[in-house]
């Protein structure tokens, strides 16, 4: 053991034990916080690739208001949403958002932008970074350094400004943040100080406040998407393992034509921006019993993130029955294979610097990527062009000293052909090539939760997130698991966690368990037993031989938690004359663990109980309940001196310890 093995020793710090017996107390309803009345329910949907809010009045809960319609928009893209990017004036303030971001940056004079600080698909960094902290940076595309909570609380503020004046016009006058309960959805594979982190920067952002925290939701995305699915009705979505007609199409036609007729007739209807969501349950739904299990994944640009959830009747509240997981298998890993292929053609160092000397050019191939990559189709045959901007072909040449034309017949990379009209083109092989690694990793990540023994009998498997749109992975993921249950995919799909969103919005207790992520505990003393307790942890206070840094369990990895759940252990000072008491609160990923020293416990909370100027005549030991609520995906803490009544309370705190 290091000569920091015990820091309950090197802080000097008398500690709590634990007054037997320890016992749990299960009290929902205990002092819930009384529901403030909010007028209407934004939803954000902050994705890595593209984002987008829709709402709803509490009023008229079964309408969902689809933002409106974005200036710019790509051809071939479908833009009920807008681009993740975000650009900031060489004085660091914020300039603009989305698509008005990238064409301003883009139609800056290469002098003039490499000044600029432009960010996009920057929400994978709270997923990467390991340490996350309020201090973590971001990279611009011209390498300089902004803090990623900056930049969060900028797209929130713009978000929220967008929906409040959207309101502001509809309902004729101003309104007030007040009036407005937000919702956020981040990955539910997210560690808790990613989720933090977004709450940190909405407030910020001045959506909420810690003093009044009820008035932003932090969603978990496939939970969202999840409550959505409840209510589908058999048109509004395609089942790929029917044989039967869907929506009146025979699926002769293939899943690729199915859709296309699928999304006319969704276009037709998408002109109000509203969807009705009827208030019953789905047709599919109503096909599901008690305890029927079914399997939401969630593919997005950046993570995919799967989660396994259970009816429970008769209110069809949902019971999430194995952890979420996942990982960072989203498009973006297509894309990555792209950039990767022209390394392979044009050089690696001609592509790095092109991406620092060209930024606005490097976004613009990657737009033109990105049309071509909504293409794709397992059963297509003619080939995929792609044009290269002019500066590419003008800087290649500069760079190396002959044609990109030359560089395509040399590099002999098989599929992929110049054609004289100045553009890539890519055989359907060649683009399908660049999807399998990432497809791949999706189909074997879900094998293994089939896998698990909780993951028996899965009836349905919905399939949502703006990758679900891809024919190659609906394809892939009915070859894969079309036997063993029916794949679902909603018609709308990438707006399913957006609506969901505002659903959960409307009413949070649909989600009635879930699975803690993490175990908690607190750091305490327990009087030392010989051969049981090692002898680096013996501490001896005025005669008592105790052993410290014992990790008293509340809660369990993986154990399953109701919403609002309050689990309750009993302390007492482990000096009686002691009058400021500390508990420290302790998380890990571990499932058994003994000692606060142990690898992988890191300290995430302090709750300081301070007695002095309390009565004298309290009991010799003194009881401190100590309480922790779990369920939102935040965690609250309270120690209460009952001798007293005296309390304090924190938030479980992963960003700043």
């Amino acid at each position: 053991t290091s000569a920091y093995s015990s820091p309950a020793k090197s802080l000097g710090d008398p500690g709590i034990t634990p007054l037997s017996p320890s016992h749990i107390v299960k009290d929902s309803d205990a002092d819930d916080a009384v529901e403030q009345l909010f007028l209407v329910v934004v939803a954000i949907d902050f994705g890595t690739t593209s984002s987008g809010y829709a709402y709803s009045f509490t009023k008229e809960p079964e309408c969902i208001h689809v933002m409106r319609r974005w200036e710019g928009g790509d051809p071939g893209v479908s833009n009920q949403k807008t681009p993740t990017t975000i650009l900031l004036t060489p004085e660091r303030k914020f300039h603009s958002f989305g698509y008005a971001a990238r064409d301003f940056y883009h139609d800056l004079d290469p002098t003039e932008s490499k000044h600029w600080l432009y960010f996009e698909k920057f929400k994978m960094k709270l997923h990467t970074t390991g340490n996350l902290t309020m201090e973590t940076d971001l990279t611009a595309a011209n390498g300089k350094k902004v803090k990623a909570l900056e930049i969060f609380a900028y797209a929130l503020q713009f978000f929220k400004e967008q929906a409040l004046k959207e309101l502001s016009d509809q309902g004729g006058s101003d309104f007030e943040n007040t009036e407005v309960r937000w919702v956020i959805t981040v990955p539910a594979i997210w560690k808790q100080p990613a989720k933090q982190f977004m709450r940190q920067a909405a407030y910020k952002a001045g959506m909420a406040s810690p003093e009044n925290p009820e008035q932003l939701i932090i969603a978990l995305e496939p939970e969202a998407a999840s409550i959505y699915c409840r209510k589908l009705r058999l048109h509004q979505m395609i089942d790929l393992s029917s044989r039967a007609p869907v929506n009146g199409y025979s699926p002769s036609d293939t899943i690729g034509t199915g859709f296309t007729q699928a999304k006319e007739h969704v276009r037709r209807n998408r002109q109000s921006r509203t969807f009705l969501v009827e208030n019953v349950i789905g047709e599919i739904w109503s096909e599901l019993e008690e305890g029927d299990r079914y399997i939401v994944v969630d593919s997005g640009g950046g993570t995919v993130d799967m989660t396994v959830h259970q009816i429970r009747l008769p209110e069809g509240h949902l019971k999430e029955l194995y952890k979420a997981t996942g990982g960072p298998y989203g498009s973006l890993g297509v894309d990555y294979e792209f950039e990767k292929l022209l390394c392979k053609i044009f050089g690696e160092d001609f592509i790095e610097q092109f991406k620092i000397k060209r930024p606005a050019a490097w976004v613009d191939l990657m737009i033109a990527f990105e049309s071509r990559k909504r293409a794709a189709a397992p059963d297509r045959t003619n080939p995929l062009n792609i044009t290269l901007p002019f500066s590419f072909i003008d800087y290649y040449k500069k760079f190396r000293g002959h044609s990109v034309e030359h560089a395509l017949r040399k590099s002999n990379v098989d599929f992929v052909k110049w054609s004289s009209q100045g553009m890539l083109r890519m055989s359907p092989d060649a683009m399908n090539a660049l999807f399998k690694p990432t497809i791949d990793q999706i189909v074997q990540h879900l094998s293994d939760v089939f896998d698990k023994p909780e993951v028996t009998n899965v009836k349905f498997l919905f399939l949502v997130g703006g990758f679900a749109e891809s024919p190659l992975l609906q394809q892939a993921v009915q070859s894969a698991f079309g036997s063993r249950c029916r794949v679902i995919i909603p018609q709308d799909v990438g707006l399913t966690i957006l609506k969901g969103a505002v659903l959960f919005g409307l009413d949070p207790a649909v989600i009635k368990v879930r699975r803690s992520p993490l175990t908690y505990g607190v750091g305490v003393l327990n009087r030392f037993v010989e051969g049981k307790h090692p002898p680096e942890k013996l501490l001896i206070k005025d005669g008592t031989r105790w052993c410290t840094d014992v990790f008293d369990k509340f809660i369990s990895a993986d154990q399953s938690v109701a919403l609002g759940e309050t689990v309750t252990r009993s302390y007492t000072p482990a000096k009686p004359s002691q009058l400021v008491i500390v508990i420290n609160i302790y998380s890990s990923e571990q499932d058994n663990v003994n000692f606060i020293t142990e690898s992988g416990v890191k300290k995430c909370g302090t709750l300081r109980l301070d007695l002095t100027g309390t009565d004298a005549s309290v009991p010799n030991r003194r009881e401190i309940k100590t309480l922790m609520q779990f369920g939102d995906t935040e965690i609250k803490a309270m120690a209460i001196d009952v001798a007293t009544s005296k309390s304090v309370k924190v938030g479980i705190d992963f960003l700043n310890y």
